[in-house]
């Protein structure tokens, strides 16, 4: 069984997503690891979701939680985190702080009694929840929950981003639709590589909903997709994190080449843009967050920016192949794309 929660800006009180959470917490009966890379959350959101913890540890679940730890390092955009260990603290189980320097523990899954998934894009923060493009999927699967578990795992042990993700990508059946994880940084490279190519083979339909665009295997394959017109190509990125890219690119004069390329995809493909709150300690995050690609019946789904600064952070994507799935996602890309103006150009 796969489930697809979809978030916007403004869309679903935070309320509903913590008992959502709690929920799916509420059946563990033997372990739950989380891994979280962003967690701030108030009342009455806050209590709903310790509670969950804090009662699935008192039945005796062991509860684990790997959690990204900042550093003051610069990294590209998306902003960084802004977590509060305090928050991690509260729920009172082992924990483990991963530091990445400068690359992200970016993961946002929960994995219980290694049946039953909760992932997507989606932090534990009210902005994530209410003022976000996110999407949440949750699914059921003792094939999936293996390979999340021993993602998990390398985290735990190691204590580091580096060298984690080492799980092969291989094809899960999950009610008669092929499900395969994919984990960075081990397999980032390849993720990027997987993504373009199934990008290059689509031959109805192309939607994209990434904050950013600059993994250059998908740059490079969507400018020429948008160059020939043969394909339905459209897709929303977050417009104030897009025109920080521009800025970072001319800097860069190795990068001109990709400046190049976005300005193609833009210019020749139907993109629009949020127009966010520009990064500030103490603002209101409302990003355009999530991160799907539709490439006719194929579904990329997970924490991974198409970014090449994602290839080397602790990320997750779930490829999923399934016609209704697809129908449904390309849906939401299109709901989201029409609030927005047209893309920046650079």
């Amino acid at each position: 069984m796969i489930e697809v929660r979809e978030l916007t800006d403004g869309g679903q009180e935070p309320l509903a997503i913590a008992r959502e959470l709690a929920a799916f917490i509420a059946p563990a009966r033997r372990t739950l690891e989380l891994a979280l890379y962003d967690v701030r959350l108030v009342e009455p959101q806050a209590s709903v979701v310790v509670d969950a913890v804090h009662a699935a540890a008192a039945r005796g679940v062991a509860v684990r939680v790997v959690h990204n730890v900042d550093h003051d390092r610069e990294i590209p955009v998306p902003p960084p985190p802004q977590g509060d260990p305090d928050e991690i603290a509260a729920f009172a189980v082992p924990t483990r702080a991963i530091p990445g320097t400068p690359d992200l523990m970016h993961h946002k899954y929960a994995v219980r009694d290694g049946e039953a998934l909760w992932s997507g894009s989606t932090n534990w923060t009210e902005d994530s929840w209410s003022r976000e493009e996110n999407v949440i999927v949750r699914l059921s699967s003792e094939g999936v929950c293996a390979a999340f578990r021993q993602d998990f795992e390398q985290l735990w042990r190691r204590g580091r981003v580096e060298g984690s993700g080492a799980v092969a990508p291989r094809a899960v059946d999950v009610g008669g639709v092929p499900v395969t994880a994919w984990f960075c940084p081990e397999h980032g490279e390849s993720l990027s590589q997987r993504i373009a190519t199934v990008l290059g083979l689509a031959r109805r339909r192309i939607r994209i909903a990434s904050p950013v665009l600059t993994s250059g295997p998908v740059l490079g394959t969507l400018a020429e997709l948008a160059g020939d017109g043969r394909v339905d190509l459209a897709g929303v990125i977050d417009a104030t994190q897009i025109r920080q890219v521009f800025g970072q690119w001319r800097a860069n004069g190795r990068a001109g080449w990709k400046l190049a390329s976005l300005g193609n995809v833009l210019a020749h493909a139907d993109f629009t843009g949020k127009v966010s709150t520009p990064y500030a300690p103490g603002s209101v995050h409302d990003y355009m967050h999530a991160k799907v690609t539709v490439a006719d019946d194929t579904v990329f789904v997970g924490s991974f920016n198409l970014s090449h600064s994602g290839e080397h952070n602790a990320e997750n994507v779930l490829e999923i192949v399934d016609a209704a799935l697809a129908d449904w996602m390309a849906a939401f890309v299109d709901s989201v794309r029409a609030r927005y103006p047209r893309a920046p150009l650079p």
